[in-house]
C-alpha cells in the first residue's frame, strides 16, 4: 500500500509574501501600461522580481511549506521500500 504524501501546497510565509508583492508589482505595471508610462511599468516589473526574490530568501530561512510523508513518520526515506 503506497503511503500518502501530506504537501502544504504554498500555504506558507515565504508563498504569500512573494505572491503579494508579485501581485502589487503587476498591477504596478498593468497600471502603466494603460496609461503608457515606460518608468513606471520598469518600476512593476522590478517588484515583480523583488517579490520572487524575497519568496524565495524566505523559503530558504525556513519559512516555506513543509512536506511530510504519512501521519506518523517525518522521516521521508524507507529503506524497507527501497526508497532512499
Amino acid at each position: 500500500m503506497a503511503e500518502e504524501v501530506h504537501e502544504d501546497h504554498g500555504h506558507s510565509i515565504a508563498a504569500w509574501t512573494g505572491v503579494g508583492v508579485i501581485l502589487v508589482g503587476s498591477a504596478l505595471a498593468s497600471v502603466a501600461v494603460a496609461i503608457a508610462n515606460v518608468a513606471l511599468f520598469v518600476v512593476g516589473i522590478v517588484i515583480c522580481l523583488v517579490g520572487a526574490v524575497a519568496g524565495k530568501v524566505l523559503s530558504m530561512a525556513g519559512y516555506g511549506a513543509k512536506t511530510v510523508v504519512g501521519p506518523d513518520s517525518p522521516d521521508t526515506t524507507k529503506p524497507e521500500l527501497g526508497i532512499h
